[in-house]
């Protein structure tokens, strides 16, 4: 059985008359984000041929970690440990919002991988950035890895 549950952000205040939201501060925390968007580098193709890359993925509970432990395919195999996770988590590939295992199993490897780090990120660090040097000019910038047009950050 799952549980779907909505979190709502804290109501805005108002900006001392001026009228307008307050932005957010450093001393403020942002509001809890529970799903994150994602692009795959290659993507998910469905039995009509059709590729979906782009895609939705929630925060893990406890359980979605502790339940695959007593599926028998990954006590049969560690390694499907990962296709079972993933495939509790993520809650839709573009047009597909039925993900199972099996969707998961048919992804390329290139895009398997990307979730797998897609997931460590969200659920460890919080967040989908990361920082990267260019390798011309050595300047330091982040990155957005949820995907997007190419050359956007």
């Amino acid at each position: 059985m799952r549980r779907n549950v909505q979190f709502q952000a804290p109501p805005e205040r108002e900006a001392a008359g001026r009228g307008a939201p307050e932005r957010e501060t450093a001393g403020r925390a942002e509001p809890l984000r529970t799903e994150f968007t994602f692009e795959l580098p290659r993507g998910y193709v469905d039995e009509a041929g059709t590729v979906h890359r782009s895609g939705v993925m929630r925060l893990a509970t406890a359980r979605d970690e502790l339940v695959p432990l007593r599926d028998d395919r990954v006590r049969d195999n560690s390694a499907y440990l990962t296709v079972v996770l993933i495939s509790r988590v993520v809650t839709r590939i573009g047009t597909v919002d039925d993900i199972h295992p099996g969707v998961i199993e048919d992804l390329f490897a290139s895009d398997l991988a990307f979730l797998q780090d897609f997931y460590r990120r969200i659920n460890a660090e919080g967040h989908t950035r990361a920082a990267v040097t260019c390798p011309s000019c050595q300047e330091e910038f982040a990155v957005n890895l949820a995907g997007g047009r190419l050359g956007e950050s």
